[in-house]
């Protein structure tokens, strides 16, 4: 079993920045790629970022140039930095790992228990 925390949302005004971190623990082999997703009220869940082993990053097209992913592999953690939020991106944003348990098993996705960012003035 992987277990993913996250930290680092809250509240902020429409301009402002915050930093969410996800670290996944226990049994671990290999992480391969990470990610971050959102959901806000009445909407799907929709791909915010993801970065893979060889730390090559993915991102929608209403983040690029606000948001950037970075990963430290050795922690097994990532960190998404938000830049210039708007009220559109006010939702529950949920970290998310694939793990391989072995060279012959496909990855297994495991999800964070999500945080909340609002961005309201």
């Amino acid at each position: 079993q992987v277990q993913l925390v996250e930290s680092g949302g809250g509240l902020v005004q429409p301009g402002g920045s915050l930093r969410l971190s996800c670290a996944a623990s226990g049994n671990i082999y290999i992480i391969s790629a990470m990610g971050w997703y959102r959901q806000a009220p009445g909407k799907e869940r929709e791909l915010v970022a993801t970065i893979t082993r060889g730390l090559t990053t993915t991102y929608a097209d209403s983040v690029k140039g606000r948001f950037t992913l970075s990963r430290d592999t050795a922690k097994n953690t990532i960190y998404l930095q938000l830049n210039s939020l708007k009220p559109e991106d006010t939702a529950v944003y949920y970290c998310n790992a694939d793990h391989i348990l072995n060279p012959l098993s496909p990855p297994v996705t495991y999800w964070g228990q999500g945080t909340q960012i609002t961005v309201s003035s």
